[in-house]
């Protein structure tokens, strides 16, 4: 989950600096070479395996939904309007949402201890986020970006159950192969009609090249197959906390590549953050222990 975490961060960093194309035409193409690359691998095993996909249509189709389709869609519309800092702090919500709807929806339960290292955990992306001066989340300069936002965090939290719920039906590759060539269909009009609307973008190379060759690798295959067998390993729950790293991560990157400052007040958020992320997984490791 950290290299997933480092990657995701990437994501944001580069979805960023290529928001001159638009919101469709980003996440279009970036499902476009994920298919392309996987298309080797994954093309046979999902044909051999067509009748389960078939069987479990509807399953299949609320990953590849939300997970593949609208998470990107609205994560770029989002950056299209408000900065990373909003986007890495909205995000820190995808946990909280998550274990509520495993309450719900899988009956997974969690200690008190587990709840304290959410709950820390979010408050230190925020503190993060905010360089310690929590009082500015009210004050701060909120737009549409950070509503979109909204659906982003939803449509992930779907996700993440549905993969604990769902995914072991599929041989894993091929299931996110089909996923995403199920993306590109769904998202192929939209893109046409978004040109109709706004123009066919003009591209430049090699910075938009590179930008969604990083795009369709890493986020669309890499780190989806790390994100969903790291579910598969220890839940949902404990799972999407590790997005609260997110926001630290991202500051990082931001300070290598853009020269910005890491002050002390976020030092201490992201101190705040690993001991969040270490209590609520660290339960998982005794029960197993336990096991033993």
């Amino acid at each position: 989950m950290i290299l997933v975490v480092f990657i995701y961060a990437g994501n944001i960093l580069t979805g960023k600096a290529i928001n001159d194309l638009p919101p469709l035409t980003i996440a279009f193409f970036r499902l476009v070479i994920a298919f392309i690359i996987m298309f080797p691998i994954g093309i046979q095993t999902a044909w051999k395996k067509r009748s389960t996909f078939l069987e479990h249509k509807t399953p299949l189709l609320i990953m590849a939904l939300t997970g593949v389709t609208f998470y990107n869609i609205f994560l770029y519309g989002a950056l299209q309007f408000t900065s990373t800092t909003n986007v890495s702090v909205l995000q820190t919500a995808i946990p909280v949402v998550t274990v509520i709807l495993s309450a719900f929806l899988l009956k997974e339960r969690l200690k008190r201890i587990q709840w304290l290292g959410i709950l820390l955990s979010f408050f230190g992306a925020a503190w993060v986020v905010l360089d310690g001066k929590l009082f500015q989340l009210t004050t701060n300069t909120w737009n549409i970006g950070d509503a979109i936002m909204i659906g982003a965090i939803l449509a992930w939290s779907i996700y993440t159950i549905s993969v604990k719920r769902y995914m072991p039906l599929f041989p894993q590759f091929a299931a996110i192969f089909v996923m995403t060539g199920i993306s590109v269909v769904i998202i192929l009009p939209m893109v046409l009609i978004e040109w109709a609307v706004v123009g066919i973008p003009s591209f430049e190379f090699p910075s938009h090249l590179i930008g969604l060759l990083y795009l369709g690798i890493f986020p669309s295959f890499i780190a989806l197959l790390l994100y969903n067998h790291a579910i598969k390993l220890i839940g949902p729950s404990q799972t999407s906390v590790f997005i609260n790293f997110l926001p630290v991560v991202t500051m990082i990157g931001a300070y290598i590549w853009l020269n910005e400052n890491i002050t002390l007040m976020q030092l201490i958020g992201a101190l705040l953050v690993i001991c969040g992320v270490f209590l609520t997984t660290q339960f998982n490791r005794d029960r197993k222990k336990g096991v033993r």
